[in-house]
């Protein structure tokens, strides 16, 4: 079985999208929070984006930084609630080659302890699709906060044992 961690760190090129109608870049939280989160743990953020809520809008992005050879990780926040404009899950999951099951369920069991019930209306899921890892979490500040410190920034870290998803994910091209 091939080693699932390294006493390495492995800096990881990260992107994010923020999946709303109405933020713009100055008042988008969760993203710059996702941004300062990302370099503060020593990874590179190579672009952040915002989207409006649309499956096409968001699956456009996603699809291009899929595809490149720069992209390890892809962190999308928002778009994952209950109105009739949440469509992140729908605009991801069919990209995925591989679900990540135990993600949603996990952040569900840590968002609990903060809004209790509610947690069950969040659609929280990720996957790996051409060997990036891809997240999607609520647009909330908090809950991307929630998501980074106890679950995501942990799985990034190659140092990460027993496991960690950094050894998995495409090596990136270093001409670009």
């Amino acid at each position: 079985m091939a080693k699932m961690f390294t006493d390495d760190f492995i800096k990881l090129n990260i992107s994010v999208v923020t999946v709303s109608d109405t933020r713009t870049n100055k008042n988008d939280t969760s993203g710059d929070f996702l941004v300062d989160a990302i370099n503060e743990a020593g990874h590179k953020n190579l672009e952040k984006k915002i989207v409006i809520d649309s499956i096409y809008k968001i699956r456009e992005i996603a699809s291009r930084w899929i595809a490149d050879n720069q992209t390890q990780v892809i962190i999308i926040t928002g778009g994952t609630g209950f109105t009739e404009r949440d469509s992140t899950p729908e605009a991801m999951t069919p990209l995925f080659d591989k679900t990540i099951d135990g993600f949603g369920e996990l952040f569900r069991q840590v968002s609990f302890k903060t809004i209790g019930t509610s947690t069950i209306q969040s659609r929280a899921v990720a996957g790996l699709a051409n060997d990036t890892l891809i997240f999607c979490i609520p647009g909330s500040t908090n809950a991307c906060r929630q998501a980074w410190d106890e679950i995501i920034k942990t799985q990034l870290d190659s140092r990460h044992k027993p496991c960690n998803f950094a050894l998995r994910l495409k090596k990136v091209d270093s001409h670009e």
